[in-house]
């Protein structure tokens, strides 16, 4: 088994999903995808992961309720895994905001994947 950390992309966009694998692999990160919030949970009851991007904007649950249901899961580490909100902001939400419900931190889109990888390595470090 590699000692890669883990990193769940959660995206409903093939495109996102794909770019952001391609510039986490250069790092040697192992990458996991899931397009809605309901995978993500799923993901998270089978595997260990080190951190999640969470897209706001996805079908089935979205990622703020994804978020909450992971804050609240008995697991003290899945419960508190940095969680980095990915949004086009069309709600308009503060970092604050994004704080309150639940993120480690927030991305806007587009996406700038020297940011994307200033903040993963943030936030696993």
């Amino acid at each position: 088994m590699s000692n890669s950390p883990k990193i769940l992309v959660a995206e409903d966009s093939s495109v996102i999903i794909n770019l952001t694998k391609s510039i986490l692999a250069f790092e040697n990160f192992e990458i996991k995808s899931a397009r809605n919030g309901k995978q993500v949970l799923e993901q998270l009851e089978k595997d260990d992961i080190d951190l999640i991007l969470m897209d706001i904007n996805m079908p089935v649950m979205d990622g703020v309720s994804c978020t909450q249901a992971i804050r609240k899961l008995e697991d003290p580490v899945k419960s508190n895994l940095p969680i980095i909100a990915i949004s086009g902001n069309l709600k308009n939400y503060t970092l604050d905001e994004f704080r309150n419900l639940g993120f480690s931190d927030f991305l806007q889109k587009p996406l700038d994947y020297d940011q994307v990888l200033a903040l993963v390595k943030k936030h696993l470090s």
